[in-house]
């Protein structure tokens, strides 16, 4: 599989929620218990070829993602986010937003784990 082709292996069992636009499925590489992705249906390279429709459907993915994960876990925060291309950090061209739980446990981690674009604001 190329990364223009990513997601479309995946089997709608695996699908934990679907939209008119999106489905949210587990993240194959979870940062956290509970990260879900959330998916386009079509091939859309990043958020900012999504249509109007698709955008106006996506915060209550967002919503959906959240509710999904606060079913199984208590998290305590969340990220919510995309890369854009591959100079930002995209590994596979078809959007998908990560919906990461984070948990108060996990500051001892800090130095030693990646947390994303929290790492370049201060």
């Amino acid at each position: 599989m190329n990364e223009y082709e990513a997601f479309q292996e995946v089997s709608k069992e695996d699908w934990l929620h679907e939209g008119e636009h999106f489905f949210i499925l587990r993240a194959l590489e979870p940062l956290s218990e509970g990260h879900l992705l959330i998916v386009a249906r079509q091939a859309r390279k990043d958020f900012f070829e999504l249509t109007k429709d698709e955008r106006s459907e996506f915060p209550e993915m967002i919503h959906e993602a959240r509710m999904l994960i606060e079913n199984a876990h208590v998290p305590e925060g969340y990220n919510i986010g995309m890369d854009c291309g591959r100079a930002a950090g995209q590994k596979f061209l078809r959007f998908h937003c990560h919906v990461i739980p984070r948990y108060g446990d996990e500051e001892e981690q800090k130095e030693s784990t990646p947390r994303g674009i929290r790492n370049f604001l201060t």
